[in-house]
């Protein structure tokens, strides 16, 4: 037998631990070379863990849902192997004897050894109203764990009790069991769902942003017809030229740029008693995902022409729906741009991004009528707003920087000419 060892990857020095999703193999089966294994969720990213070498997976060492650290070991591969075969996975312990839902709670305090689950795993069995019996433990002796009881309900096992009232639309609930018996909700059913790893960092930063930044917003409004004229002229000749769409997106972050070398503030930071200037301009686009809301790095977007931030945008928006982007990725950023306006937002007041000091949330677009020279008229208008940390940014700087945006966004030459 060749043994080869499974490892968590190396996290990023502010990651202190990470937490194991599902494994997409079992004990005993078949891997090749370079195959996902398993995907670790930490609070900024979620990593793929590939198979370093081909084999038989031997030993699953930590199960679904548990909590590691860099460098340990999570499971073994026998390189010699042959798939089917006896195998030894520490994590894979059989389930045993059946258990009702309603005694859940007690049963993690004592019982035989497979019958036991561990005290968070119990609520969430009778939150779920499953029976130990229902999950395989993969803790210490049999126990069912959280990670287990999580696992076999993204799984879809069925409730081992009561059901979902007859007339409640089931999918109003998607990829959910029915509430435990003990609660009596009727026809309205609740589901509790741990947060992720990377929600309870996102709900942690913006409490400490609030917390710790004295938050300002400034608003002004901009017609974008002359954005919205250049791009319609354009369009077609930069897509086959750069094999890409010109945005809206590109526009914004040239603008923001320009306002941050006239108003360098704007792109600082407070460290302590101190206020870093930043001498480049690292631009941090908002971007949602599946797992929640995500800053990725436009680095030295004050070199980047038009269709690099647009292929680059492009890029951050794929991966962040895979779930791929890399924490370096996401370290860093000197400025943040909030793009609302793609969901409809008419308005809104952005929260800073620590260690930050200011962010530009965009809205969208929308017909309005407008006086120009004492008459009415039709303008396509967007309400920009720009949160501040108004203790090292004065209402001055922070208005101006964004009058400075909606000048070049309502006369793109100013671009070209830096003024």
């Amino acid at each position: 037998m060749a043994i080869v060892e499974v490892k968590v990857p190396q996290l990023s020095e502010s990651v202190a631990e990470a937490t194991m999703l599902t494994w997409k193999k079992k004990a005993g089966e078949a891997v090749a070379v370079d195959e996902i294994l398993i995907e670790i969720e930490t609070d900024k990213v979620v990593l793929e863990v590939p198979a370093p070498a081909a084999g038989v997976l031997a030993e699953i060492v930590q199960g679904d849902g548990a909590t590691v650290v860099a460098d340990q070991l999570i499971a073994k591969i026998d390189t010699e192997g042959k798939a089917g075969a006896a195998a030894a996975p520490a994590a894979a312990a059989a389930p045993a004897a059946a258990a009702p839902a309603p005694v859940a709670a007690a049963a993690a305090t004592g019982g035989a050894k497979g019958d036991v689950a561990m005290p968070a795993a119990a609520k969430l069995l009778a939150d779920n109203n499953l029976s130990v019996s229902a999950v395989p433990g993969t803790g210490k002796d049999g126990r069912v764990t959280k990670g287990d009881v999580l696992a076999a309900v993204a799984s879809g096992v069925k409730s081992t009790a009561a059901v979902i009232p007859t007339g409640v639309p089931t999918k109003a609930l998607p990829q959910v069991a029915a509430p435990s018996a003990a609660q009596d909700l009727g026809d309205r059913p609740e589901q509790r769902v741990p947060m992720s790893r990377l929600r309870a960092r996102v709900a942690e930063r913006l409490l400490q942003s609030q917390s710790t930044n004295a938050i300002l917003t400034t608003f002004n409004e901009v017609n974008m017809a002359p954005v919205m004229e250049l791009r319609k002229k354009f369009q077609d000749q930069f897509t086959k030229e750069h094999g890409t769409k010109l945005g809206f997106m590109s526009f914004f972050v040239k603008a923001a740029v320009h306002a941050l070398k006239k108003y360098p503030v704007l792109n600082a930071s407070v460290d302590g008693n101190d206020i870093v200037y930043h001498g480049y301009f690292d631009i941090g686009i908002a971007v949602g995902s599946p797992r929640g809301l995500v800053v990725p790095i436009l680095r030295n977007a004050d070199q980047m022409s038009f269709a690099d931030i647009e292929k680059k945008i492009a890029e951050f928006g794929k991966k962040a729906g895979e779930g791929k982007l890399g924490i370096e990725e996401m370290t860093g950023g000197t400025f943040s741009i909030s793009n609302g306006g793609t969901f409809g937002s008419m308005m809104s007041t952005p929260i800073i991004n620590p260690p930050q000091s200011a962010i530009l949330g965009v809205h969208a677009t929308k017909d309005r009528a407008m006086v120009e020279n004492g008459q009415v008229v039709v303008r396509p208008m967007n309400y920009l707003a720009m949160s501040y940390d108004h203790r090292i940014i004065d209402g001055r700087e922070a208005v101006l920087g964004l009058v400075a945006m909606k000048d070049a966004l309502e006369d793109p030459s100013r671009l070209l000419f830096d003024i």
